[in-house]
């Protein structure tokens, strides 16, 4: 008697941890790997812009527990500045299926729209995402797509203050921008605040052609200054434009650090670093469930101011001490 009552607990003991260990096994199988797609647009894979936005994004995604090779894989497509090959790029990526798409321009964003109406899609570098049938509203996005904004067209008439700050002699300023909807509020934000800053402005269009023809043609009269706003340039353009400034004396504002890093005088705009780091945690949220749809757009929040000093003595201009103690950075 005593045997078989042993006999029936060792068996019981056994169906027990057979019943036990696959639950174990399978509470230590690693989480399966999630997938997401990156398209760029205008910069190469190793172009220095590029790899300090997409360092800050992959940055973003280890601060909320995303590890590349670990528990995420990113695939990256490149446009290259052309529209075919943005456009076959995010084909290729949709054909991917990952689990989430991630776009920091609006072309990126436009060709990853024509490409799939069901894959959730977060943008990092977006000026006017209603104006360019992206979501329906800030507040709800109402579709697969959502983000962050790169500007908030007020600020534009800031950039006029700060060139008449730096440079108190300018009453003429020339504003390079594009014929979108961005370029044109940016436009009408600058024309708001000119007559209380005694300056006229005048727009120019963004293509190389009529920046080489007109830039030069506006810089024959004394006085006058530039402002690039947002949606013009790549960078053959924004090299033609820092140097056609340098040639002719004009100071100038710009709307992308890049300028400033590359010889132009002063940046002052949106943080496009935070922007990226701070996209991470839609793409976090979406890989855990939810959806654009419910994600409102987001505006910028944190701004850089950066001044080069070396281009500033170029141009014969002294920089007040109350513009250089609020720069973020001082190139010099």
């Amino acid at each position: 008697m005593t045997v078989t009552i042993g006999r029936r607990k060792f068996i019981a003991r056994l169906g027990g941890a057979a019943l036990v260990w696959p639950l174990a096994a399978r509470a230590q199988q690693p989480a399966p790997m999630r997938r997401i797609g990156v398209l760029v647009t205008g910069f190469s894979a190793d172009d220095p812009g590029w790899q300090s936005r997409g360092n800050a994004f992959v940055q973003g995604l280890q601060e909320l527990g995303w590890s590349v090779g670990r528990n995420v894989r990113i695939d990256y497509r490149w446009g290259l500045g052309n529209v075919d090959r943005l456009r076959r790029s995010a084909e290729e990526l949709v054909a991917l299926a990952p689990d989430v798409l991630f776009a920091g321009a609006g072309g990126a964003v436009n060709a990853l729209q024509q490409a799939t109406s069901s894959l959730p899609i977060v943008f990092a570098n977006v000026p006017d995402p209603v104006g360019a049938g992206y979501v329906d509203s800030l507040a709800r996005p109402g579709g697969n797509i959502t983000g962050f904004m790169n500007i908030e067209y007020g600020q534009s008439g800031k950039w006029l203050e700060l060139l008449k700050q730096i440079a108190p002699h300018v009453v003429r300023v020339a504003v390079l921008r594009n014929q979108g909807v961005e370029g044109t509020s940016q436009f009408a934000a600058i024309q708001a605040v000119a007559p209380l800053l005694g300056v006229e402005v005048t727009p120019i269009g963004r293509s190389e052609a009529e920046i080489e023809r007109a830039v030069p043609e506006f810089a024959r009269a004394p006085n006058g200054g530039l402002i690039v706003t947002f949606g013009v340039g790549g960078t053959s353009q924004r090299d033609l434009i820092v140097a056609l400034a340098a040639r002719h004396r004009l100071p100038a504002v710009y709307f992308l650090r890049d300028y400033v890093i590359h010889g132009g005088l002063v940046f002052y705009g949106t943080d496009v670093l935070d922007l990226y780091r701070r996209s991470a945690s839609y793409v976090d949220r979406i890989l855990k469930g939810e959806k654009p749809a419910n994600l409102p757009v987001q505006a910028p929040t944190k701004y850089e101011l950066v001044i080069n000093l070396k281009t500033a003595k170029a141009l014969g201009l002294d920089v007040p001490p109350t513009v250089l103690a609020r720069a973020d950075e001082v190139i010099e």
